[in-house]
């Protein structure tokens, strides 16, 4: 059992969703309330992760990283040492491909609110701040969990993207995911059945806490 891939995998997946739930909410809310144009070439963007190959969208990713590139560059100048096959390159690239796991839900669950209700917050007198703590957030709790869990959850398992933009550096780079693929192409079919059902049983019940938590969050807000 190599608990440090799992290790790992628990962290790149609580900070990819620590990132991208202030990034989801602000770009969700927009895109649910707001008509500008270019609003459909943005939410294209924004699902692209969904339909271009995991490694084909790893390969642009380790391109556009890589030491040769601009923001490979100024990572190199700021910090030392390059983007890709680092822990921070893996966690960038992880964010970039979950974006369509936590927007679209938030959006969904932003859409769901009825614009009376929104005026009738502004006919209070509510600042916009106020207006959303109070009363978008809990009527988007639904999806707002949603995101996060299909977020992490999804991350635990990435594999493509994962081995292009990381490889699989121990202690570094190194999934759960990709311990497991090492483990079956050594023939190890113990260790890989193992770390499968060690990742199923987190997955479940991962998910399984989250949505008790929302519901109960959401019952106490309502």
């Amino acid at each position: 059992m190599d608990w440090t891939a799992l290790w790992l995998s628990l962290r790149l997946a609580f900070w990819t969703v620590v990132v991208l739930l202030p990034i989801g909410i602000w770009l969700g809310r927009v895109l649910a309330f707001r008509a500008f144009r270019g609003k459909g070439v943005v939410e294209a963007l924004v699902a692209l992760p969904l339909v271009l190959p995991p490694t084909v969208f790893g390969y642009y990713l380790l391109v556009a990283f890589g030491a040769a590139s601009p923001i490979g560059q100024l990572w190199q100048a700021l910090f030392g040492h390059q983007l890709v096959f680092t822990f921070e390159g893996l966690l960038v690239a992880s964010i970039i491909f979950n974006l369509p796991f936590a927007i679209q839900p938030m959006q969904r669950g932003f859409e769901a609110i009825a614009p009376e209700i929104r005026e009738a917050a502004a006919c209070c007198g509510m600042p916009p701040w106020r207006a959303l703590l109070r009363v978008e957030l809990p009527l988007a709790w639904p999806g707002i969990m949603t995101a996060m869990v299909l977020s992490f959850a999804h991350t635990l398992g990435e594999f493509g993207i994962v081995l292009m933009v990381g490889g699989s550096i121990p202690g570094e780079t190194r999934t759960i995911a990709i311990a497991i693929y090492d483990r079956v192409q050594a023939f190890d079919d113990l260790a890989a059945a193992q770390m499968s059902a060690l990742l199923l049983a987190v997955s479940l019940v991962t998910i399984a806490l989250t949505f008790a938590f929302s519901r109960r969050v959401g019952r106490r807000l309502g």
